[in-house]
């Protein structure tokens, strides 16, 4: 019953005018958030979950008859709906641009109409969240980086799924436990400051935590004074390293992490300890993180959390939903900055000589374009999934593969260039006729 009010007023409606011929919606962005250029495809996963399993309940139908504004005979129609549809769709990883349908679904209209909220809730979030984590892990050139943003996402659903999210787009692992364990990710983690200030001092409380995990002991110094925190880490370190261990990292999560790092890799290195990495978390994003590589900071790996997981610089986006055909008749909305296009479509992407993305073209689902890639695969015919869910490494994969197809000014931080996206001859054909009619039809002289 994850939907929208009106979802459920429209079917009531449709379903007393005997209108349940297939339609076609596509989903799509109409404009970059700010300073962005490209999206990650992300949340289908869920989306097919969810279609897979679509139904009332009978609790949720006792609550819509208490509501008192639906029909009987409807309410016992919603208890039978199951989705029974196609969905075509780019699949998770891959990167997709403005108006381009990131997903399209195919079946008769109530059922359509219904998941529409849920659709776009978590495409939008996914895509918009792996966008983020995509621009970090540019910024980063090849330093690991760590999510580290469940305790201020928008929820705890969306704390799981920014750590599927970043992950798919090159983050190395997440601290959020339930994320990794239902995802199969790598966790990470380390200390609080209240485990150093829960000790009588701090050197006490990096010994205990080096004798519980020896293996993997990552030092919090910045609790009272971040040089002096470093030299504690000095000492234990030549402990573990008597008993036959090394400490791996100490940490940073406060302060100018430019001087504080530098400062910190020289103590490390002159006490023979240039294998102890430095990790920097507290207040990142790509910004920062670009600023800290192109300075030399000598930091190896990346905290990230509140504003990747929230993604503070553009935390919303143009998202949309809407028919493109019904009962075979192809048509679009016209609204001023909100005009649609008409008809179930496909993209293709063209490449350079190179292997470099070159453009991409918007085209009606019926053509075949020679030289491209067609991006929008059927992953779901009849209400079933065609094939197995794609392994998250697989995925993961298919990210990193697009990515370094996609020329680099089109990753920069601000300001980037639009990439090339057309539309085909057929569909502007379409497109055209498709207005004229509805203008025809649905406007009158004002004369």
């Amino acid at each position: 019953m994850f939907t929208d009010l009106y979802e459920l007023t429209m079917s009531q409606a449709f379903f007393r005018q005997g209108m349940s011929a297939t339609a076609t919606f596509s989903l799509f962005t109409r404009t970059y958030p700010p300073n962005r250029a490209y999206f990650v495809s992300a949340g289908l996963e869920d989306v097919l979950d969810y279609l897979s399993n679509l139904n009332f309940s009978g609790r949720a139908i006792d609550y819509l008859r208490a509501m008192g504004i639906f029909s009987d005979d409807f309410l016992e129609f919603l208890r039978g709906v199951r989705f029974t549809g196609s969905v075509r769709a780019i699949p998770e990883g891959r990167l997709y641009f403005t108006d381009e349908p990131a997903v399209e679904i195919t079946a008769p209209l109530i059922e359509a109409q219904l998941v529409e909220t849920f659709i776009i809730n978590q495409v939008n979030l996914q895509s918009m969240l792996a966008t983020k984590a995509a621009r970090c892990v540019w910024a980063a050139q090849g330093r690991g980086i760590a999510d580290f943003a469940s305790r201020r996402t928008q929820g705890t659903d969306a704390a799981l799924k920014m750590a599927r999210a970043s992950y798919i787009a090159g983050f190395s692992s997440t601290s959020n436990v339930l994320a990794a364990s239902i995802y199969g990710m790598p966790p990470a983690g380390t200390m609080a400051h209240s485990f150093i200030s829960s000790f009588p001092s701090e050197l006490d409380a990096f010994r205990a935590y080096a004798a519980s995990f020896p293996t993997r002991t990552v030092l919090l110094v910045d609790t009272y004074d971040t040089i002096a925190g470093t030299w504690n880490a000095v000492q234990v370190a030549k402990e573990m390293e008597a008993d036959g261990h090394h400490l791996t990292a100490i940490r940073l999560d406060s302060g100018d992490f430019d001087q504080l790092s530098r400062q910190v890799r020289k103590i490390l290195d002159d006490s023979g300890l240039d294998h102890v990495k430095i990790l920097a978390s507290g207040g990142l994003d790509e910004y920062e993180l670009e600023t800290l590589v192109n300075n030399g900071a000598p930091i190896d790996l990346f905290g990230v959390g509140t504003k990747a997981g929230v993604s503070a610089d553009a935390p919303w986006s143009d998202m949309a939903y809407k028919l493109v055909c019904f009962d075979g008749r192809p048509v679009m909305k016209l609204s001023p900055d909100k005009v649609s296009l008409p008809g179930a479509k496909q993209v293709y992407r063209t490449k350079h000589s190179s292997g470099m993305f070159a453009k991409d073209i918007i085209a009606l689902d019926d053509e075949e374009l020679p030289g491209g890639l067609p991006l929008l695969e059927e992953v779901m015919k009849d209400g079933r999934r065609t094939g197995p869910p794609t392994a998250l490494e697989d995925v993961r994969m298919r990210f990193q593969e697009d990515f370094s197809d996609l020329d680099e000014r089109f990753k920069v931080l601000k300001n980037p260039p639009r990439f090339p996206v057309s539309v085909s001859g057929k569909l502007e054909r379409l497109t055209a006729e498709v207005r004229e009619k509805a203008l025809g039809v649905n406007v009158s002289d004002s004369d």
